[in-house]
C-alpha cells in the first residue's frame, strides 16, 4: 500500500530553501549542498522507519522536495531502535555514528518545528523510546505495569 496524499494539502510553514537554511545553521553546516545531503539521507532513512498516517501527515506538513525524501522508500518491515538508526545511517553514509547522530538531530530539529508538537508525539507513539532523543525530546520511561 502506498500513502495517498490527502486533498487541501494546506502550504508547509517553510520552503524547502528555508529548511535547508534552517539545518544548516543548526548542524553549522559550511554549505547548502552539505544540510540537503543531511535532509535527503535522514528523511529517507525516517521514511523507512513510520508507516500509516504519521506518515502521511508528517509528509504533508514538509515542504515537497523533503516530503519526496521521507516518502521515496516503503516502510520497513522492522523498526530500528533509535540507536540502530543512527548506526544504520552512519554505515549508509560512510560517516561516524557520532557524525550521523549530529546529522539526525539536525534535521529532525527542522521537522519538529514543521509537524508541532502533537504530530511528533503521534510519530513518537509508532516508534521505538529512543527515538525521542533524536528529535531533541526528553526520554521519558513509559509507566510499567506494576505485578500484583
Amino acid at each position: 500500500m502506498y500513502d495517498q496524499p490527502r486533498p487541501n494539502r494546506p502550504a508547509p510553514a517553510m520552503t524547502f530553501d528555508q529548511m535547508l537554511e534552517r539545518v544548516r545553521y543548526e548542524g553549522a553546516y559550511p554549505t547548502r549542498e552539505r544540510a540537503e545531503e543531511a535532509v535527503r539521507t535522514v528523511l529517507a532513512a525516517l521514511g523507512r522507519q513510520i508507516a500509516g498516517d504519521e506518515r502521511v501527515d508528517l509528509a504533508q506538513c514538509l515542504p515537497v522536495e523533503a516530503a519526496l525524501a521521507l516518502t521515496c522508500s516503503a516502510p520497513d518491515a522492522e523498526q530500528l531502535t533509535g540507536w540502530g538508526f543512527v548506526k544504520g545511517l552512519a554505515a549508509q553514509t560512510g560517516v561516524s555514528p557520532a557524525v550521523a547522530r549530529w546529522d539526525t538531530g539536525a534535521v529532525l530539529a527542522a521537522v519538529t518545528r514543521l509537524a508541532g508538537p502533537d504530530l511528533i508525539a503521534r510519530v513518537l507513539q509508532r516508534l521505538p523510546d529512543d527515538y525521542a532523543l533524536l528529535f531533541g525530546q526528553a526520554l521519558l520511561r513509559r509507566p510499567q505495569p506494576t505485578a500484583a
